[in-house]
């Protein structure tokens, strides 16, 4: 085994290490699900970076820039803008509503902050947060086969069954006090891999006399995709449609459960400030870099070359080609990082929403703190177990990790995104507005991106969120009077 392979097997004994010696933290369900609110600054903002940037950002964005080219560059801006609109806007007035509410969950707080004597706002966001969620922790345990092919040459299956059972494993054992200091490290990481292979790449070019504009021609002679164009070849209303679906993506940053809990662990709202600063300090480099990965991998290898090889694995396979076997095994480690650490806090989300808002609010109102511990451990590998089915399916079927995100990032943004805004925000919001919101922005995700017609015009990612929007506007103005 060569010293990549031996460093990435080390890293992911040491994640399981930390799953074991944070299993005696968790004494309670706050333990468990919010690591009792004591996270310093510096841990939130890694943890929510870490988890905000899954297997999407390594693997499928540089795929995307390679074979679609320019037009993903709003895409990254639309990203840095989601990501400082969601620190502004959610983080420290969401810390001061769930300490005031007494929530460990979304739905929890949405259910208390408008008396929802019905329990139907924790009903919908459970099977909105377990739904979604299942095909994005699929396309975190499809993504670590991607790698473990590229790596040690496995076939995906395989890599995707022992990708998942880690994931499942270390999360199960410590909660969320393993899932934020794994973060930690794993958004050091990332940040690393995501500054230092552009660099490595340049350096590397800087005498071949290969351009940028040339290696996007080259990569639209085989691709044909207007890879040189920033609205990918299209005019007028159009070329908006296609700006504003890149864009897009930042709208998902107000409302997904796993990044924004990450605001409700903190220790202080005094907190959220600092670690504001660096998480947008992060996403600067770290996002940008994302993309100039998939370029740089453009001109090294030469389009023709992603035509037998799948484009989203050009991060490993330049990291094995640019760098010392050390450097790169523990920038591929950072790639499994991406993937691990968006799946953890996806599978201990989607647990507490079966967990907590529906079998202990619906069936079980007497069980015990111990009792929702183990019955949230349970969930986990349930919920994990689906989801390893889900990526294996995908994988026969051929489906990009970049379309399986797109989905689900759609899903949860559009459904928890304008309720969350506008119940911090807005005064006149109302139970009623609420329940509109999740059901539109989750209906309208689930219809728009199964019809091709639809989804050819503008993204899901846009049209759920917008409608999403204005069903929590207008519903809640229509029954002011009945709040």
């Amino acid at each position: 085994m060569d010293m990549i392979g031996i460093i990435f097997i080390l890293y992911l004994v040491f994640l399981l290490g930390v799953g074991v010696w944070t299993f005696k933290f968790n004494k309670t369900q706050e333990d468990y699900l919010l690591a009792g609110r004591k996270l310093g600054p510096w841990v939130t903002a890694f943890s929510e970076r870490a988890s905000g940037e899954s297997a999407w950002l390594l693997l499928a964005l540089p795929g995307a820039a390679i074979t679609i080219g320019l037009s993903e560059s709003w895409a990254v801006i639309g990203i840095i803008l989601g990501i400082i609109a969601s620190w502004f806007l959610i983080a420290e007035r969401l810390r001061e509503e769930t300490e005031k509410y007494d929530a460990l969950t979304i739905p929890e707080y949405l259910h208390r902050k408008f008396n929802d004597s019905s329990n139907i706002i924790r009903l919908f966001s459970s099977v909105i947060i377990a739904f979604f969620f299942l095909f994005y922790v699929s396309a975190q345990f499809h993504a670590s086969g991607k790698v473990l092919n590229s790596l040690f040459d496995l076939d995906p299956i395989t890599g995707i069954s022992i990708g998942a059972a880690i994931i499942i494993v270390y999360t199960l054992m410590g909660g969320f006090y393993a899932v934020a200091w794994t973060d930690l490290l794993q958004g050091i990481l990332m940040i690393g891999t995501l500054v230092i292979l552009p660099i490595a790449g340049y350096i590397e070019l800087s005498g071949s006399g290969k351009t940028i504009a040339d290696g996007l021609a080259a990569a639209d002679s085989v691709f044909g995709n207007n890879n040189g164009s920033y609205f990918r070849g299209k005019e007028g209303l159009a070329a908006l449609m296609a700006a504003l679906g890149g864009l897009s993506w930042g709208l998902g940053y107000l409302g997904q459960p796993h990044l924004v809990i990450r605001y409700m662990a903190i220790r202080s709202t005094k907190d959220v400030k600092v670690a504001r600063k660096i998480a947008i300090a992060w996403a600067l480099p770290g996002i940008t870099g994302a993309f100039l990965v998939g370029i740089v991998a453009l001109l090294y290898f030469g389009p023709e070359y992603f035509l037998t090889v799948d484009p989203e694995q050009s991060m490993p396979l330049l990291a094995t080609h640019l760098l010392h076997p050390i450097l790169a095994g523990l920038f591929i480690s950072g790639a499994v990082a991406a993937m691990m650490s968006t799946a953890d806090s996806q599978l201990l989300v989607s647990s507490s929403a079966i967990t907590e808002d529906f079998y202990h609010q619906y069936l079980r109102k007497d069980l015990s703190q111990e009792a929702l511990v183990k019955l949230s451990r349970i969930m986990i590998v349930v919920l994990g177990l689906a989801a390893y089915g889900i990526a294996i399916f995908s994988e026969i079927q051929g489906k990009k990790i970049f379309g399986v995100v797109s989905y689900a990032w759609s899903g949860l943004g559009s459904a928890f995104g304008p309720a969350l805004v506008m119940t911090l925000w807005w005064k006149k919001t109302t139970r009623q507005g609420i329940i509109a919101g999740l059901l539109v922005g989750f209906l309208t995700t689930l219809i728009w991106a199964n019809i091709p017609e639809l989804k050819a015009l503008v993204t899901e990612r846009l049209t759920s969120f917008v409608f999403a929007f204005l069903a929590v506007y207008c519903v809640s103005l229509r029954t002011q009077n009945e709040s």
